[in-house]
C-alpha cells in the first residue's frame, strides 16, 4: 500500500508533555514531505495555533482544526466549516452560565470567555497559554450571554470548564436533552467540548481526503486521545502513541513510542523509509 497522506494530532502526539516540539519530530515531518506525502494537522485546538505550528514544521497544507469544525489553510477562507448557529450559541451560553463554569467560545479569529470564577487549576486552562499565539486575541467578559445578545456569533466550538466533575456531568445531561443538532463530549472529568452535530476529527479528515482525491486506505493517522480513535480507525494505517489509553491502542494498527520518547519521529522513519517518493511510484504506474 502506498500512503499519500499523514494526519497528526498535536497535543500528546506532536508535542511533548511540556508543550515543546522535538527537533527530531520536525525533521521527520520534513522527511516524509520530501517523499511527496501530504501532511496535515488534525486537532481540537483553534486554527491560529495549528497554523503557527504548521509554519514551524514547514507544512503549507489544509489543516483540520476545532475538532473538525474548521478545515482550512487560511483564516479568511475554508474548505469546510460547520458552526453552531448564532441562536443556538446564545441559548447554549444562557444555559451554561447557570452553572459554576468558565465558557470559552473558540473561534478561528479569537477566543471569547466569561469571567466566572472556578477553581484556580481549571481557570488556568481558560487563560492565554504559551500554546496560544500572541496574535490570537483572547477576551473575557462578565456575561457571555449579554455580549452575544449585542453581538451574535456562530461558534465553531465551545470549551466549558467546571470546578466539579458532578456539575460537568449534570451540564452534559441537560444540554444533550435540551438541544438538538449539537454534540457534547466530556473531554475530561471537568471539561465539556460542544460542537455542531457531525463535527469530528475523522469527518474533517474524510472531507480533506475527498478534496485531495486521497482514499482512506492511503492515509496514516497518528493520535493519542479518545477523540483520535475514530480517525485512527478510519485511516488505512492507524497509529496510537505509547502514551495513549488502552482503548486507543486497541483501535490502532501500530503502536509507537510515547510523545516524550520521539514517538512520531520513530514511526515516520521506521515506516516511510520503506516507501519511495510518491512521484516515482506514480511514474511507475504510468510506465506499466
Amino acid at each position: 500500500m502506498i500512503y499519500r497522506l499523514l494526519a497528526l494530532n498535536i497535543d500528546g502526539t506532536l508535542l511533548r508533555s511540556n508543550g515543546r516540539l522535538e527537533p527530531s519530530t520536525r525533521e521527520a515531518v520534513q522527511y516524509v514531505q520530501n517523499k511527496g506525502v501530504y501532511v496535515t494537522l488534525v486537532t481540537s485546538r483553534h486554527f491560529q495555533m495549528a497554523k503557527k505550528l504548521a509554519k514551524v514544521l514547514k507544512i503549507n497544507n489544509l489543516l483540520v482544526t476545532h475538532s473538525g469544525a474548521f478545515v482550512s489553510d487560511k483564516v479568511d477562507r475554508s474548505l469546510y466549516e460547520n458552526r453552531i448557529s448564532e441562536e443556538k450559541t446564545f441559548n447554549l451560553v444562557q444555559v451554561l452560565e447557570t452553572f459554576d463554569c468558565n465558557v470559552r467560545i473558540v473561534h478561528e479569529r479569537f477566543s471569547l470567555g466569561n469571567r466566572k470564577k472556578v477553581s484556580s487549576s481549571i481557570l488556568g486552562k481558560t487563560l492565554l497559554s504559551p500554546k496560544d499565539p500572541l496574535f490570537y486575541p483572547v477576551q473575557f467578559v462578565e456575561s457571555l450571554g449579554e455580549n452575544l445578545r449585542d453581538e451574535p456569533l456562530a461558534a465553531p466550538k465551545l470549551d466549558v470548564y467546571f470546578s466539579e466533575a458532578e456539575s460537568c456531568l449534570e451540564a452534559e445531561n441537560v444540554l444533550t436533552n435540551a438541544f438538538e443538532g449539537i454534540t457534547v463530549k466530556v473531554k475530561n472529568p471537568s471539561m465539556l467540548e460542544i460542537t455542531a452535530k457531525g463535527v469530528s476529527k475523522e469527518n474533517g479528515l474524510r472531507l480533506l481526503g475527498q478534496h485531495l482525491g486521497i482514499a482512506q486506505e492511503e492515509m496514516v493517522a497518528i493520535g493519542d486521545a479518545e477523540d483520535d480513535m475514530n480517525m485512527i480507525e478510519l485511516a488505512g494505517l492507524g497509529v496510537a502513541m505509547g502514551n495513549a489509553p488502552n482503548a486507543v491502542k486497541k483501535a490502532a494498527d501500530w503502536i509507537t513510542r510515547s510523545n516524550d520518547d520521539q514517538g512520531v519521529a520513530y514511526m515516520v522513519k521506521e515506516h516511510f523509509r520503506k516507501q519511495h517518493r510518491i512521484e516515482f511510484l506514480d511514474k511507475l504506474k504510468v510506465d506499466r
